[in-house]
């Protein structure tokens, strides 16, 4: 196994003024927004050699290498995320090689490791946003990304690449400037929000703001929706691994949770399991920043941004481009029908594409947990 990156820091971007605001799909002003992001790898002369990487729901910017702390997080910042959550795909001679390609990762604008989020400082209050903080789409996430990109000098990535819901952030990418990417590679992703992860994102929604210390959103000072938001995260955890793995998982991590259940006694390895990964998500996530991102995803349809701006087919823009679509035979949170969708509608405009499926007993986190899967048809689709 060749060596990763190393020791890698944070980096904040900060754009936007009263007189120039970010102003999201909604209308919503934002005054100044801060971006957290990473990069690992060098840039070449010509700046043609970058890519950039979109994380999933709960990740963030620290894809790669070993990173203790990370300013404006507070006590979120656990030992669980110092290490990227990519790193095994990242680094000399990896799938992502930054012995050739310069690896660009941001966290969401929404989210709660660095960027402006619920969590920050509203300047017109001095306050946090907490329930204030303005409603995302994907494609906001997305635009608010480009000023790092031009802040680094790169006006046209290598690749895109995003994995879960990042791949949404990379398909609204392609879409939307087709003209600033050639490669774009997805894992384990669609082109909308289908019906059953809506359910899914419902019940997580409605575990959240029904907490009654979820205050409306406003509890910052104190402990916040803990309960509500552990449920929320066991939900979501249901849709990442195969059952039989959670089982698996279940019999060789036995832990046993603090619990305060008021007359059930917890009886299985498999419920102390499903609880502790409730419990870990709570002390590293905020509950604003989760809904936000939830709900982004929850909007997410590029048919309907196609429709609206007049494209058709969806993809008859991106003719230049090269898709790589990864399926995970096993996936349960976006099933295989989903890419089948995206290369359907790939074959429709005549966009060069390869769809790949990846057998795995993992299910959706197999992209996290499998390297070896994925490792050498990145490595050639980025070669191309």
């Amino acid at each position: 196994m060749s060596k990763g990156v190393g020791t890698v820091a944070t980096q904040f971007l900060t754009f936007g003024s009263a007189d120039d605001p970010f102003v999201t799909a909604g209308g919503d002003a934002l005054s100044g927004v801060t971006m957290a992001y990473e990069t690992y790898g060098q840039l070449n002369a010509d700046r043609s050699n970058a890519i950039l990487l979109f994380h999933a729901l709960s990740g963030s910017q620290h894809a790669a290498g070993l990173n203790q702390a990370v300013p404006g997080t507070d006590h979120r910042w656990t030992e669980e995320l110092h290490l990227g959550w990519w790193d095994s795909f990242i680094g000399p001679g990896r799938a992502l090689d930054t012995n050739k390609y310069f690896v660009v990762c941001a966290n969401y604008l929404g989210g709660c490791y660095g960027s402006t989020g619920p969590c920050s400082v509203d300047p017109a209050t001095q306050k946090p946003y907490g329930s204030k903080f303005p409603r995302v789409t994907v494609h906001d996430i997305v635009r608010s990304q480009l000023p790092v990109l031009e802040h680094l000098g790169i006006e046209r990535p290598h690749a895109v690449v995003g994995t879960s819901l990042g791949g949404m952030m990379a398909l609204d990418f392609a879409v939307h400037w087709p003209d600033r990417v050639a490669n774009v590679i997805t894992i384990g992703t669609g082109l909308r929000s289908h019906g059953l992860q809506q359910m899914h994102n419902l019940e997580q929604i409605i575990a959240i703001t029904r907490d009654p210390d979820f205050r409306g959103g406003e509890y910052s000072g104190t402990p916040g929706p803990v309960h509500g938001l552990a449920l929320a995260r066991m939900i979501s955890h249901k849709t990442f691994l195969y059952a039989d793995v959670i089982e698996e998982r279940a019999r060789i991590d036995i832990v046993q949770p603090e619990t305060d259940l008021p007359w059930y006694e917890i009886s299985s390895v498999l419920e102390s399991y499903m609880l502790y990964q409730g419990q870990k998500f709570v002390k590293r996530f905020d509950a604003n920043s989760y809904l936000r991102i939830i709900d982004a995803w929850q909007q997410f349809d590029l048919y309907e941004d196609a429709k609206h701006a007049g494209w058709h087919p969806l993809f008859g823009r991106c003719q230049n481009q090269h898709y790589l679509v990864f399926t995970i035979d096993s996936d349960c949170c976006f099933y295989p029908d989903y890419q089948s969708e995206i290369c359907a509608e790939l074959k429709k405009a005549n966009v060069p594409h390869l769809r790949l499926t990846v057998h795995s007993e993992k299910g959706h986190d197999s992209f996290l947990l499998e390297p070896k899967l994925y490792t050498p048809h990145l490595a050639y689709a980025l070669g191309q």
